[in-house]
């Protein structure tokens, strides 16, 4: 977990007004103060790492988990929110089935009064070969990347208050290519275009929407698809010979929260040269 130290390098900067702002002060205006957050699988990992980062930077975050199976590590999550000082709830529920999509969201405006920032880092992971891969596999694969995600984004253009950002985690295999993946990037790949529309769609609200494709994540979620040859293979395409980890990504959502909105439409690979497009 991050802690609650905020610190902000750049002391001069310009505001709309063209106007010197002096930063000094920014850890007693945290850039994200008012502000609310819903963080799709945003109990461990990756998306507990983004809910404390965006709770550091002083927003209040709806923390959603799958199941009771990830409930401890949601409520360590939601403790670690609190004692930075912002406030949490967290969510249950399977994303697959939209209304549940919508409950969240309710839950958050029901808590906190809205929401402006919306962060799915929701994903399924399989390596076989197609000729291996069963429909029953098909299904939730796609269910899990694509179907939870667009209904995700459409809760977000409905609920999200005006100048509000989107985000969604993807995976720079969506510009790799290999084998065995085709079910898991087959997946991911129409959420780059969900996004494109969105972006337009939401546009005129001053919504941003835009993915972060990381490259294969030192998580739980890798290491069963892989066998060791394949984790030192995968490690030797990134510089540094080493995976993606969550320390490296979840500066880039905040930064899209905050610095970075003027960014639309776009998926941001990340992945330490692993993949390029």
């Amino acid at each position: 977990m991050v802690d609650s130290v905020r610190e902000f390098p750049h002391r001069d900067l310009w505001n709309e007004k063209n106007e010197s702002v002096d930063m000094t002060d920014a850890a007693n205006n945290p850039p994200l103060a008012g502000k609310t957050a819903v963080v799709a699988a945003g109990g461990k990992n990756l998306g507990g790492l983004i809910s404390t980062s965006l709770a550091a930077l002083g927003a209040d975050v709806a923390v959603h988990y799958n199941s009771p199976a990830s409930r401890d590590d949601a409520e360590e999550t939601r403790r670690a929110i609190e004692e930075s000082g912002a406030r949490a709830i967290l969510v249950q529920g399977d994303l697959t089935r939209p209304e549940n999509a919508a409950r969240l969201f309710d839950e958050a405006i029901d808590a906190f009064g809205g929401v402006d920032i919306a962060i799915n880092t929701v994903g399924k992971v399989l390596r076989k070969p197609i000729i291996d891969t069963s429909e029953d596999e098909y299904d939730s694969m796609f269910d899990v990347n694509a179907k939870a995600a667009y209904f995700f984004l459409r809760e977000a253009g409905r609920r999200l208050n005006d100048d509000g950002t989107v985000i969604t985690i993807v995976t720079s295999l969506l510009a790799a290519f290999t084998d065995g993946y085709s079910t898991y990037a087959g997946a991911k790949s129409p959420v780059e275009h969900f996004t494109r529309s969105a972006a337009k769609e939401f546009g005129d609200r001053g919504i941003s929407v835009n993915n972060i494709a990381p490259g294969p994540m030192d998580t739980p979620f890798f290491y069963p698809q892989e066998t060791p040859e394949r984790v030192e293979f995968h490690k030797s395409q990134a510089k540094g010979n080493r995976l993606t980890r969550i320390e490296d990504i979840a500066p880039i959502a905040t930064f899209l929260c905050t610095d970075g909105r003027w960014i639309t439409g776009q998926t941001l690979f990340a992945n330490g040269g692993y993949t390029t497009r």
